[in-house]
This record gives structure tokens, sequence and C-alpha cells, in this order.
């Protein structure tokens, strides 16, 4: 398996306006997404071996969010004629199997994965209710084969703190996932060395 790690987008940058197609054929924008108390962004797919591996963990970390007033919203921008395994259809049956609660997204032109500097799956983007960046790093520190069992510790701590009117530590880890699955020519910039 292919290990990339998160760009960490600076804190207190702003949550991108998106307007993305459902597993439901519904649109969804961030305005819809967005939660009174924050707003959770989550680059996953079906196919990789790091979102299987935390997937249960990500329906129930997202129940217990959106009851807390943290909007919560995945999305899956990978090139489907590489990786026809994430096509909408079959993300359909992913969000159906898994017991999703939340919206989960098709970004088809890959410009939102783009503007949040996604890089792996999973990635993920916490922000305040003001939309602002407050943790992007890991779930926790399982990963797929390390024996470490997946809690959603590290997330569940940001979120925990942001609803708590308490700071997000700034110390924070990358999560490390397989690679955003590209279109040939569509790789973003932020990649260069």
């Amino acid at each position: 398996m292919a290990r990339t790690a998160s760009t960490m987008m600076p804190l207190g940058t702003p949550a991108a306006a998106f307007a993305l197609p459902n597993v439901d054929g519904r649109v969804v924008t961030l305005d819809d997404a967005a939660g009174p108390r924050g707003t959770l962004v989550m680059f996953i797919c079906n196919h990789c071996p790091f979102v299987k591996h935390v997937a249960d963990q990500l329906a129930s970390l997202g129940r217990e969010a959106i009851g807390r007033g943290i909007g919560v919203v995945a999305i899956s921008a990978n090139d489907v004629a590489s990786h026809p395994a994430d096509s909408p259809e079959q993300m359909v049956r992913e969000a159906e199997e898994r017991g999703y609660p939340f919206p989960y997204l098709y970004d088809e032109t890959q410009q939102v994965a783009k503007a949040y500097r996604a890089a792996c799956t999973p990635d993920f983007f916490l922000f305040d209710a003001e939309r602002r960046l407050v943790y992007r790093g890991q779930l926790d520190d399982s990963r797929p084969g390390n024996g470490v069992p997946v809690d959603g510790g590290d997330l569940r701590a940001a979120i925990d703190a942001l609803v708590g009117g308490r700071p997000v530590a700034t110390e924070q880890k990358p999560s490390i996932g397989c690679n955003i699955k590209w279109k040939p020519g569509h790789e973003p910039d932020y990649f260069a060395a």
C-alpha cells in the first residue's frame, strides 16, 4: 500500500465553498452541510484499505458529531476511470452498507479536493462555527495491520474541544492513506517540491 500524508493546510484557513451531488441525487453545498458549532469535511473513497479500516468508526463518529451540532460531509474525488470501485453507483452502495449518516458527495472535477489541499483518503478537515480550520490530520493512530484499535481519538479530541468552547490543540499528526487518484494531468501543484 502506498502511503500519502495530509498536506496539513494552515490552521485558520476558511472552508472552501462547494456544490456537489450526493449519493441520493441532490446537490449539497457547504451551507447545507455546515453545522451550528462547526463542520467536518472528510475526503474518503470506497476502495482504499485505509478508509475501509476506519469506515465503521466514521459512521459512528459522524452520528455523534451531528448530534453535537457539527455538520459532517464526506467527499470522494477519485478518478473513476482508473478506479471504477469509487464510481457514484458504488458510492450509493457503500453509504448504505456503512450506514453513513452524512452526505457522501462526488467531486468529479476534483476542484473541491484541490481547494481543500486534500492529498489522501482519508483526509479530515474540521472547521469552527466561523468556518475557520481548527483541525486537519489523522483520525487516530490506527492503520491497517498495526494492531492499534480504531477509536477516532485524535479527531474526537478536536471535536470535544470545539464543542466545549476550548482551543483545539495545534499539535496535530497528519492523516496517512492512499493518495487521491488524480485524473491524468490534474495533479495539484501543491505536491511540487
